[in-house]
């Protein structure tokens, strides 16, 4: 069992800061579902005429798109993780149940497996 949760609690509340406000570059809260992000589309600007202007700044959409999925998956990873120190489960293994190696905990402190586990 992870004995120093506080120090990883504060990893993940740094971390959990970053995200917002990379995620906040790029896109909003869902007003329909606070706990979805939504990219925002910029067209302030772009005349409708110019197929170039509107072609790159649907490429600049689909881009941030793909950036804000993988953002949010990765802030949804430290939120469960911050969870999990509330519960009294963090570093437990989601595939084995083992111990969460610390220096794995160190490098991703909202590791979900083991080292063994890591690719599972």
């Amino acid at each position: 069992m992870v004995k120093n949760t506080k120090h990883f609690k504060e990893m993940l509340l740094k971390e959990l800061s970053v995200l917002e406000s990379e995620l906040a570059t790029i896109g909003r809260k869902n007003p329909d579902n606070p706990a979805d992000w939504e990219t925002i589309r910029k067209v302030d600007g772009i005349d409708t005429a110019e197929e170039g202007e509107v072609a790159e700044g649907i490429e600049e959409y689909e881009n941030n798109n793909a950036v804000l999925a993988q953002l949010e998956i990765r802030l949804n990873d430290v939120k469960n993780a911050l969870a999990k120190i509330e519960k009294g489960t963090y570093g437990i293994c989601e595939v084995c149940g083992g111990e969460i190696e610390n220096d794995r905990l160190e490098a991703n402190p909202s590791a979900k497996t083991c080292k063994k586990h890591m690719n599972a």
